[in-house]
């Protein structure tokens, strides 16, 4: 985890679960950055209290509100995050915040779908459209060649639920809006790599296995910490010839 030597990191949804402990666990590197930006739809409410605490022993953590499928919070949530960074850019964004429901193709309805490609699509496209001034800044301010994490990067927390190609070894959990939105969460990563490459921004997608969290249940195999060691060891193993592509919190490519 050391190598992730990055000044700046946002994460959304981030009172609880991956999103929470990828914020313990930055907080806890020996290089921590010099800002983690911890978001979440909202910080005074019961779920925001772990965050509150954090904050009165690292000064370098910031609660900021941001509901991510709402325009205006969004951009309340960048201004803030920009009068912080006081002229400096943003490193890392990573878009952790999203829904889950267990509904068969027999069960889903409109709402469900709309619903889940709202939080789990549409929340990370306007999230990365929000901050791209921010995260160019930081490109354009760094002297490392290609593309890290550490530079300016877009990371998504997709699934293996959305790879198309792995549907038949993973069907036995069939949660249609779940995987079709991840799915969809995935072209965004591939498009973003394309359409960011030229500023200097790495975007990749990665699959934090089955978790133990509210959303994973503790059926799952996964306890969180360790998915999150994972995940922030991958992460500055990325570089320019990665942007694009998806990864399991082993460090293991995943198929589309």
């Amino acid at each position: 985890m050391a190598g992730l030597n990055v000044r700046s990191v946002l994460v959304t949804g981030s009172n609880r679960g991956i999103g929470l402990e990828l914020v313990k666990q930055l907080l806890g590197k020996s290089n921590p950055p010099q800002w983690v930006f911890a978001t979440c739809r909202d910080p005074e409410g019961a779920r925001g209290q772990e965050l509150r605490n954090l904050v009165s022993k690292h000064p370098n953590l910031v609660i900021v509100k941001l509901d991510a499928v709402n325009p205006a919070s969004i951009e309340e949530a960048t201004r803030r995050v920009e009068e912080q960074l006081d002229g400096s850019g943003l490193n890392l964004v990573i878009n952790n915040a999203g829904i889950f429901s267990d509904v068969s193709l027999a069960t889903v309805d409109s709402e469900e779908m709309l619903g889940a490609y709202k939080t789990n699509v549409v929340g990370p496209m306007l999230v990365g459209q929000a901050f791209l001034p921010l995260l160019k800044k930081a490109a354009q301010g760094s002297s490392q060649k290609g593309l890290s994490c550490s530079k300016a990067a877009i990371v998504n927390i997709s699934s293996v639920l959305g790879s198309i190609e792995r549907v038949p070894e993973t069907f036995f959990k069939p949660v249609i809006s779940y995987r079709c939105s991840k799915a969809a969460l995935n072209m965004l990563t591939r498009c973003q790599a394309l359409s960011y490459a030229e500023d200097g921004i790495l975007c990749a997608a990665v699959h934090p296995g089955w978790v133990q969290t509210d959303m994973g249940t503790q059926k799952a195999d996964l306890p969180v910490d360790e998915s999150v060691r994972g995940i922030l060891t991958v992460l500055p193993t990325l570089s320019e010839k990665h942007s694009g592509s998806f990864w399991s919190w082993a460090g293991e490519t995943i198929p589309w």
